[in-house]
């Protein structure tokens, strides 16, 4: 049995009229594919067998996360606008679509990973080459980029108007996390299709259920929130003890092990000791993402001063021409502002 015909809604009994349907409207489908989607959980779980899957976006992140799922035996149609960037899918066996749509067609499962909310609009949601216009009913749409949580809400409810469904999922872990599988998910939607969905999400990291349509782009525009001011806090403590005559390397040897250890430091100590500037994560998307939260601050009346230091600090890397820098480059900023360049360094050996 394949993906779609478990999660395929049926049409619903009229009352007193076992005979007679009515279409289903937007209410009727999703509680209906609510229904549907419980029965579904207990039957046949979701594998390579049964499951076929659509990649769209195969940059830092997305080419690594696709990878797994073809290790894992499930047959990948994949589409991104730079060829080039797909190669080494397409030389692991990987089809190559003409369009989401094409994509679409030919898929249970279609998972987006690309730049800007923009993008999400137009690969999934354009009427004449998207993604949801060549979905059959019972597909699944999953966004794993950072994009506004109201647009996370309008993709599902078209979804559920075509009797599909839709997960936001946003990721966490940089390039690392994407190579090692070990990334963490913020998913929003209808629990019971994140359940459903499990297997697949297993191969790319820990799968966190955070609410309904757009709960998951909340979780992860706080999740950046938070990466900004400690990644400040980070470049700044590695200035302080440059210019106060330390080793920058043992002091983030010693301080790795105390409270003042992060995750930041764990992926970014070492690149930064190094120079090494090459994009884990885009400073682009980063301001992508921090301007969005910037955004939802002002819709809430929240105000995170923080947040709007950070934005700032990375808006003048772009400034100078280093958006395409990973996120750990913000030492480029703090350099310029005091003068100082940290010479490069190796970390002690562990």
């Amino acid at each position: 049995m394949s993906f779609l015909k478990l999660l395929l809604p049926l049409p619903l009994p009229l009352p007193h009229s076992p005979s007679t349907t009515i279409p289903l409207t937007s209410i009727s489908i999703v509680a209906h594919l609510r229904r549907s989607m419980a029965t579904a959980a207990v039957a046949e779980p979701v594998s390579p067998s049964n499951t076929r899957v659509g990649w769209i976006g195969t940059g830092v992140m997305g080419r690594s996360m696709c990878a797994h799922l073809m290790k894992a035996g499930y047959t990948v149609t994949i589409f991104n606008r730079t060829i080039s960037k797909a190669q080494p899918l397409l030389d692991m066996g990987a089809h190559q679509a003409s369009s989401p749509l094409a994509l679409a067609s030919q898929s249970d499962v279609v998972f987006s990973i690309v730049g800007f909310p923009s993008d999400v609009r137009s690969v999934l949601l354009d009427p004449s080459s998207g993604a949801l216009s060549g979905l059959r009913p019972g597909g699944v749409l999953v966004d794993m980029t950072t994009s506004d949580p109201s647009l996370a809400a309008e993709i599902a409810s078209s979804a559920a108007s075509k009797g599909c469904f839709s997960v936001d999922a946003p990721v966490s872990g940089g390039d690392r996390g994407a190579k090692n599988g070990t990334l963490a998910i913020f998913a929003g939607g209808d629990e019971s299709v994140v359940r459903r969905l499990n297997p697949l999400f297993s191969h790319l990291g820990k799968v966190n259920y955070m609410g309904g349509p757009g709960k998951g782009q909340y979780a992860k525009l706080a999740n950046q929130i938070t990466i900004a001011s400690t990644m400040l806090g980070l470049i700044e403590g590695m200035m302080y003890a440059y210019k106060s005559g330390l080793d920058v390397a043992l002091f983030l040897n010693a301080i790795s092990t105390g409270a003042a250890g992060s995750k930041s430091l764990d992926l970014h100590g070492s690149r930064i000791l190094k120079r090494d500037f090459e994009a884990g994560f885009f400073v682009n998307h980063f301001i992508k993402d921090l301007g969005i939260c910037l955004i939802e601050c002002q819709k809430m009346g929240l105000s995170l001063p923080g947040l709007a230091l950070a934005q700032q600090l990375y808006l003048s890397l772009k400034a100078h021409g280093e958006g395409n820098l990973g996120t750990q480059a913000l030492i480029l900023t703090l350099e310029r502002l005091n003068n100082v360049t940290l010479p490069p360094s190796s970390p002690p050996s562990s």
